[in-house]
């Protein structure tokens, strides 16, 4: 039988017929996720998962608030494409899981639990859905994270752009990933607005599992310098490629082990973006000391130590070993430091909030980070 011709949609960049294999993937891993929120008493309607959106209801008895918040993934996958181009592993399971996660650890910030993600994906042509591993890879992350977490993907979104998006070479093929996730606070009481920080806090830093997503660029642009370029090893063995697709870590269990055990939290506070000196977000004239830090992840270590960078710009783009802080009183911290290591987090006190010019004093490398536009 003669292969039946393209479309002229087709030939213009978009093919239903390659892009289809894909959608199907994602939406049997979604239809295998719509019950992990019922934990949280968030039911979907399972009736309606194929209308274009996601329906639910809560059916529990406590006063609830919702939270939406959406993010964007940024560059890291143009790290895994060029490592599937060179080593034939596609690394699109830790992807899934950072774009899930870039978006959960914002929520989770306001007290709230993820119940629903739904995922939109922006590709650079079609043909970047026609990898069955990739997709298959991709879409077995985003179950093992919505598992994990306790929240649906019951929708989502595949388009194809290929006036918009073009990566730079040497990737031939890119996807903009982003996500949009609900949280459920119950009881509304949990709701942590960050209003309650206040002079004599302390501050609690959750160890990450990496980079997460942040500073990726400067990851990009140093490591595309080296003769190795992303197969550079590093000194503990792994090449540059793979510690910098280390999934991202949720702090889920974290935030809701300190939830139901009624800790009084004044703010979580995820470690992203401007790295260490996002510590300084609030805009009042607090001066946030820090005496003490955890261990600083390899592949910042050797940005910093072999390559060069220096030590302000990689604690301002980097979160240099941290993926999270909590802000508490001093009577708080031994309870958040005991219930975090039974959870199977590496918690520390490093430091404490003060009265003066918005800032942060960052004592184990004597040095003085400025909120930005300082």
């Amino acid at each position: 039988m003669a292969k039946k011709p393209q479309s002229e949609y087709a030939k213009a960049g978009v093919d239903y017929t390659v892009m289809e294999p894909f959608k199907m993937a994602m939406i049997e891993a979604g239809r295998k996720t719509l019950k992990f929120p019922n934990k949280r008493g968030v039911f979907i309607n399972e009736d309606a998962t194929h209308a274009h959106g996601a329906v639910f209801e809560y059916r529990g008895r406590e006063s609830i608030i919702w939270c939406q918040t959406q993010e964007d993934l940024g560059n890291k996958n143009w790290i895994a494409e060029w490592m599937y181009q060179k080593t034939g592993k596609s690394y699109y399971n830790s992807i899934a899981i950072d774009t899930a996660l870039i978006v959960v650890n914002d929520v989770i910030a306001q007290g709230a639990m993820p119940v629903i993600f739904t995922d939109q994906l922006e590709a650079s042509r079609s043909d970047w859905y026609g990898d069955k591993k990739r997709a298959q890879d991709f879409a077995d992350g985003f179950l093992k994270i919505c598992k994990e977490v306790g929240m649906a993907l019951p929708a989502g979104e595949s388009a194809s752009v290929t006036y918009l998006i073009n990566p730079k070479e040497p990737v031939k093929e890119i996807v903009a990933l982003s996500g949009s996730v609900i949280g459920i606070v119950a009881p509304k009481e949990n709701l942590i607005t960050g209003q309650d920080l206040a002079v004599g806090d302390h501050i609690i830093a959750v160890a990450s599992s990496g980079l997460h997503a942040n500073g990726i660029s400067l990851v990009i642009k140093k490591a595309m310098e080296l003769p190795e370029q992303f197969l550079t090893r590093l000194p503990n063995g792994n090449t540059l490629g793979e510690e910098a697709l280390i999934p991202t870590r949720s702090y889920v269990a974290l935030v809701e082990a300190l939830l139901e055990a009624k800790v009084k939290i004044h703010t979580f506070l995820p470690g992203t973006g401007d790295g260490v000196g996002k510590i300084a977000f609030d805009k009042r004239p607090f001066t946030y000391r820090i005496h003490s830090w955890l261990k600083i992840p390899p592949l910042m270590e050797y940005f910093h130590k072999t390559l060069g960078v220096e030590i302000e710009d990689c604690l301002k783009t980097f979160n240099w070993g941290v993926g999270y802080y909590i802000f508490a009183e001093e009577q708080e911290v031994a309870k958040i430091l005991k219930i975090g290591k039974n959870v199977g987090y590496e918690l520390a006190d490093i430091g404490v909030v003060e009265k003066g010019e918005r800032q942060v004093i960052f004592e184990p490398e004597k040095i003085i980070l400025m909120p930005p536009g300082k």
